[in-house]
């Protein structure tokens, strides 16, 4: 943007900046993934931040699932704000369990949306294409697409056409480290063609899914990332590196999954039909964790009783927590009215289905990893500029990388 302008989102103020700002979200990355990259030499740029820029610990929103953490990125405000709290819900108006990618659901405006409007020019790329729709809500102009269906972009539909002749990569799939490539390869094409004031990358798990830091597969993807944020740094840009969860392994020694299946055991226990259990990492790319993650919740229909069930799940191994509505909507910050009776969150090597029968794991050709419990909240926020000022007692959040690029960068 040409002249200075503080913009105030959700109750917070951010200030443009005079140098390009790229955001990343890595989805699934732990600090462990990039420490085990540098230690293996193969990740300089990366080494380079830790040295010369800032390398801080916050935590992500919980359920730690895609779509909730992304929104709190943009909106730099918890779910409670945004109101978008899993990828899938139970929308007890129309009585259906459905995808929380549609923009009717959230509750509040994007930094995207304000700063567009205010004049700036924004880019937002992301890995697959549920998010899109979300993120570029009410953005003014700009440029909004995602890898998954780069091959349909429109110049009139997301302010950019002929995305694979300009990126020079064919369309990746959805299940592979290309996906989050792309999303690379394109920002570093755009920030050097169109030099948008604002870049948001977002990429797809898929690889953390699949590989523990420092296996092959993990270092191969953050060498990719560090070559392509090498790039964004010499081309002026300040970067502000974040991720939407962690990622645990969720097998017993054997590398068999640890599941609760827990509509199973609850139709066992409470009875049948007196339950309903929802699983918020539910999205339409399941192939490589099952939709199965480390946070549920669980409607109670009629005849229920709401402390015989919570003391009967409490009682389940593995299980880490059982909260109310109300207490898990104050804990976890937490739209009330979009979550069940019951909230819960399973311990870090475990997770939670809903019965056997509903989950094919026969995709699965590595050891289960996934997330979406309070083992995986915490998450890396790196920048390649020194920060000023930050408030000692200031509980660091993924959501907060905003507002220190756009406050604190030096």
């Amino acid at each position: 943007m040409s002249d200075t302008k503080t913009l105030n989102v959700n109750g917070r103020s951010y200030q443009s900046m005079q140098r390009p700002l790229v955001v990343v979200c890595v989805d699934g990355c732990e600090q462990e993934y990039i420490n085990q990259a540098i230690q293996a030499g193969v990740t300089p740029f990366l080494k380079k931040m830790v040295a010369q820029g800032t390398v801080l610990t916050g935590d992500c929103v919980v359920p730690s699932f895609t779509n909730p953490n992304n929104l709190s990125i943009v909106t730099g405000a918890p779910p409670s704000v945004h109101g978008i709290c899993g990828n899938y819900f139970l929308d007890r108006e129309a009585n259906q369990e459905v995808m929380m990618n549609d923009a009717k659901y959230l509750r509040a405006g994007t930094i995207f949306e304000a700063f567009s409007n205010a004049g700036a020019k924004v880019a937002v790329i992301t890995a697959k294409d549920k998010l899109r729709g979300l993120l570029g809500h009410k953005m003014r102009g700009g440029i909004c697409f995602s890898a998954e269906k780069a091959d349909q972009a429109t110049l009139e539909q997301n302010g950019v056409a002929n995305l694979l002749e300009l990126v020079g990569m064919p369309l990746p799939s959805v299940y592979s480290a290309e996906l989050s490539e792309f999303v690379f390869a394109a920002g570093v094409k755009l920030l050097e063609t169109q030099r948008p004031d604002i870049m948001y990358l977002s990429t797809t798990d898929y690889i953390q899914h699949k590989f523990a830091p420092g296996t092959p597969g993990a270092n191969a993807f953050y060498a990719m990332m560090d070559h392509y944020l090498t790039q964004l740094d010499a081309l002026g840009a300040v970067i502000g590196l974040t991720a939407d969860h962690g990622m645990n392994a969720k097998t017993d020694s054997a590398g068999t999954p640890n599941v609760i299946y827990l509509q199973d055991v609850l139709d066992a226990k409470a009875g049948n039909g007196k339950t309903r259990v929802i699983l918020p990492i539910t999205d339409p790319y399941v192939v490589h964790h099952g939709a199965l993650g480390s946070y549920a919740t669980v409607y109670l229909n009629e005849g229920a009783d709401l402390a015989s069930v919570s003391r009967q799940i409490s009682a389940i191994p593995g299980v880490e927590v059982v909260l109310t509505r109300a207490e898990a909507a104050a804990r976890f910050e937490l739209p009330e009215d979009r979550i069940g009776d019951l909230v819960i969150v399973s311990e870090r090597l475990t997770v939670i289905g809903t019965s056997a029968s509903r989950h094919d794991l026969s995709e699965l050709k590595l050891p289960l990893r996934s997330h979406g419990g309070i083992s995986e909240q915490k998450v890396p926020l790196m920048f390649n500029r020194k920060l000023s000022a930050i408030p000692a007692d200031h509980r660091l959040r993924n959501f907060d990388v905003f507002f220190l690029a756009m406050n604190h960068a030096q």
